[in-house]
């Protein structure tokens, strides 16, 4: 088998970390745990949408940083064993589900309804309440490119409901700590989803991982790489709902590469 050809975003770091957005690691996680070999290609933000077209990935959206226009976005694959472009991670994971029986799957067709209500609730609970308190610290990690980008489009999107530029968004004190409690109840949340029932899991499905158990090491992962895995906010976050989150991080690590 061929390697996958996976296109990510890169960041001033070695090689070995330079994997750090959320929706990128949701694919490389995915990946990793199927056990399929592949091959990072990196790629600055303006060049997203360059690369796309090259390479023939669609859109993933309309209208979500300019009005009217179509919004390409990473991750991206492009596996060469069967000649196929997919973009957006949860179609990845379908397809890489769908092409590779023998690995494990991520998103049983029984669930598959359930998968896409799950990304509106996560993005609604948690991605929402942490954009404030993460975008300002990765985008100071971005290459030069990529900074300047990153900064232009995320405050024309969001700056005029977080405070206009990134350095308002959450500053050091009580801004920061509002936004960090924000993120905690949406945490904990989350939390009482997994054992609605009354019974306590670490997974959705229970013993078996699944994607959306990536989705949440996905953004933990975030979290960790910006930060920093000794910084005082992370190690917060690991202890949060008697240390779920942490766990969660143990049961993955053998992904996060």
């Amino acid at each position: 088998m061929q390697p996958i050809h996976f296109y990510d975003i890169s960041r001033k770091r070695v090689e070995e970390d330079k994997a750090w957005s959320p929706n990128t690691w949701k694919t490389r996680l995915t990946l990793n745990y199927k056990g399929l070999p592949y091959k990072t290609t990196w790629v600055e933000y303006p060049d997203i949408e360059s690369t796309c077209k090259e390479i023939g990935a669609e859109p993933t959206g309309f209208g979500l940083l300019k009005e009217g226009k179509p919004y390409y976005s990473l991750p991206i694959i492009h596996d060469p064993n069967t000649g196929v472009t997919v973009s957006d991670s949860i179609r990845i994971a379908r397809y890489l589900d769908k092409t590779y029986p023998g690995t494990p799957a991520v998103i049983p067709p029984s669930l598959e309804a359930f998968y896409v209500i799950f990304e509106e609730a996560f993005w609604q609970t948690i991605s929402m309440p942490l954009l404030p308190v993460m975008m300002p610290i990765s985008c100071s990690q971005l290459n030069p490119r990529s900074e300047a980008y990153f900064r232009e489009t995320r405050e024309e999107r969001f700056g005029p409901m977080l405070g206009g530029k990134l350095e308002n968004w959450a500053p050091a004190g009580p801004v920061r700590e509002e936004h960090w409690k924000a993120v905690q109840a949406g945490f904990t949340k989350m939390a009482g989803w997994l054992s609605a029932d009354g019974n306590e899991r670490l997974f959705f499905m229970g013993e078996k991982l699944c994607y959306m158990d990536l989705v949440v090491a996905a953004w933990l992962v975030w979290i960790k790489k910006v930060l920093g895995h000794d910084d005082p906010e992370w190690l917060q976050v690991e202890k949060w709902d008697g240390g779920r989150w942490g766990r969660l991080m143990q049961a993955t690590e053998k992904y996060q590469m």
